[in-house]
This record gives structure tokens, sequence and C-alpha cells, in this order.
């Protein structure tokens, strides 16, 4: 039988051969050894450049299972790594790899804990996920519970203890005891499940709080980000040094580097195409209608470079820009046209924005 090389994948990586990749693929195809191996095996592959999915079609090894397999096989080294009971180990290579997944969001020492409980309790994957989740959630508690210890089987006989005492189903609730009995590993967090049994008290469920959502109903509330090219005064190259923005939909992200102004979504400044701030001083603008001096924000769309008589335009001027109206084309390149000039806002007390509305009585 002729080997078949994977095809449509990228070049291996020097530290993987072709042979070597052939190897590894051949492994997977005839499932030897065993899963911790299949692990590391795709995860050498994917790392090589080699796609899950040629991977699946060479071996049979579906991207789901090729993932699981990646990630339990390192938990596995983890926990292998901590020094556990070899019986231990020999439960998790059972092939438990989906009950090691389920130890993917634990650290190390809570997977080593975790794993000695598994194997105790011959744990399937419903009560891994179960284990995983308890301790994880356990460790967010700042004090332990009174009764109840930090081993991995208090923590979940913790979790059984409270979702029982939330519970007014009797069968429900006397299948968390149940649980809770199972897991419990001290005697003191014995007793306090135990207690469970004449105290049919209802602990009220604690609801989480509405999140805070909102949505934006008009296009100014979204502001457009637009790169500042610096203060006047500027040269063109300066001007046009200024990378073009994109943007990300649904709300208008922008990368990159260097300084930014939010401006709302007004109309003027959505339809322009290349967006450039300036800043600059009142008094550098002509036919300015205010005399007070004050710095102000100028937008150019360097986009739009024909010369119109109903608008202001940015040209070359010297060594450096202009910004003006022009009854005629200039004979000076264009540099774009000023679609905006912002002036700064004017609030008499701005403390009254942040601060709760009062009311005399």
């Amino acid at each position: 039988m002729t080997e078949e090389k994977p095809q449509d994948t990228m070049p291996p990586s020097s530290a993987l051969s072709e042979a070597a990749a052939a190897e590894l693929l051949q492994k997977l195809r005839y499932k030897e050894g065993n899963w911790i191996e299949w692990g590391k095996a795709c995860h050498a592959l994917q790392k090589a450049g080699y796609d899950p999915k040629v991977i699946f079609e060479d071996t049979g090894f579906e991207a789901v299972v090729q993932n699981q397999v990646i990630v339990a096989s390192q938990v596995y080294e983890s926990i292998a790594s901590a020094q556990v009971d070899p019986t231990v180990l020999s439960f998790c290579a059972g092939p438990k790899s989906d009950v090691l997944y389920e130890f993917r969001i634990l650290n190390q020492r809570q997977r080593a804990e975790a794993a000695v409980l598994a194997a105790e309790k011959n744990l399937d994957v419903d009560g891994a996920h179960l284990v995983a989740r308890a301790i994880k959630d356990f460790a967010r508690i700042s004090m332990p519970p009174e009764g109840f210890s930090n081993c991995a089987g208090d923590i979940v006989a913790y979790v059984s203890w409270k979702q029982a005492r939330q519970k007014k189903d009797l069968q429900e609730r006397s299948r968390l005891i149940a649980q809770g009995l199972k897991f419990a590993q001290t005697q003191t967090a014995r007793e306090q499940i135990e207690r469970l049994l004449s105290d049919f008290t209802i602990e009220p469920t604690r609801k989480a709080p509405v999140l805070p959502t909102y949505r934006m109903d008009t296009e100014e509330e979204l502001p457009r980000i637009i790169p500042l090219a610096g203060s006047m005064p500027l040269s063109r190259a300066q001007l046009e040094a200024v990378p073009t923005v994109e943007q990300t939909e649904p709300f208008r992200v922008v990368n990159g580097t260097g300084s930014w102004v939010p401006l709302p979504g007004w109309q003027v400044i959505l339809r322009a195409q290349d967006p450039v701030a300036i800043l600059s001083r009142s008094d550098l603008l002509p036919n300015f209608p205010v005399h007070q001096l004050e710095e102000i924000v100028v937008v150019i769309d360097r986009k739009v470079k024909t010369w119109d008589i109903n608008s202001y335009f940015s040209i070359e001027s010297g060594d450096g820009i202009e910004v003006g109206w022009f009854e005629e084309a200039p004979n000076a390149p264009i540099l774009g046209q000023v679609v905006l000039v912002l002036r700064p806002k004017r609030i008499l007390d701005e403390s009254n924005i942040t601060s709760p509305w009062q009311m005399d009585d």
C-alpha cells in the first residue's frame, strides 16, 4: 500500500520534517499508541502548519476530536508533573480524554486535586464537569464556608449543599444531598449536609442583577474616530503621512498608533471618505465667524481634491499647508476639502454633567 502525502498543507516547519509528519499521520491513521500520543501528534502537526481539515481527511480524526485530545494531553502532562500517585495517572490514561478535557479551566494544583478525586470516585465526563466548575467557582470565595475545607471533595460537597438549600422540590433536594454526601471528605462537611435532612428551611436564590445593556439608536451616538495629523502649522508631508483608517462594524473599531479625535456621527463626518483632523487656532482660518481666540479642530477629507467655489480647501503653501476659500481654482496642489470646523464645547459647570440631579424640596 502506497503512503499518501497530505495535500494542500502549509510547508512543514523546520521543527517537523516531512518524514516525521508522515510518521505522525500514520500513527493517527492506524490509531497506534494511546490518546495521549494522538494529542501530541495532532498538536505537532498543527504547529507545523497542517490544517485540521487536512488531518481529518488523512486520518479520520475530526477537528473537534483533535482539539479534545490536544487539550486533554496537555492537561495530562500538567497532572503528571504534579507528581500524583501512579494509580491516578493510570485512571487518566484510561482512556479519559473527555474527563481531562473538563479540567482545562483549572490551574495545575487544581487539576491534580480534581484528577485524584476523579480517580477515587471513578467519575465520568458529567462528574468531571461538576468537579471542575465547583473548584473554579469556589476559588472566588474569600473564606471557606463553615464546616467545609479546601479539598476538592469538600468543595463539590459545599456546592451541592448550597444548591440543596435553595430547592423546594424534595426529590431534587434529596438528589443534591446524596451528591454532597458522596463527595464530602471531612466529617464536618458531612455533618453540615446531614443537617439538611431535618432542616427544610429554604434559602432564597439570589438572582444576578440586570446587565447595564444599552443600544445606540442614532448615528450621532456612535462616534467616528478620526486620525489627528497634528497642530498647525503643518507640512504637506505631515498631512499625507497619516494612514487611511479602516473601521470595523458594528462599533466602528479602529486599529493603529498615534493620536485620534472622536467626533459625533454627523452626516458630514460619515460622508467623508478619507478624513484627517488638524488642530488649529481660530485666527488661522479665514472668515471665522467669532473673533474670540480658541483652539479648534479642522477635519479635511483628503479624497476630495477637485476645486469647488462653495467649499474651503487645504492647499500646499510654501513649506506648509494653508486652509482657505478660493474664488478660482488655485494653482497650488489641493490636499483636501474642509468638511468640518469644530469649536470646543462650552459648559458653564462640567460637574453638573456627572452629578445626580438635585431638586429643592
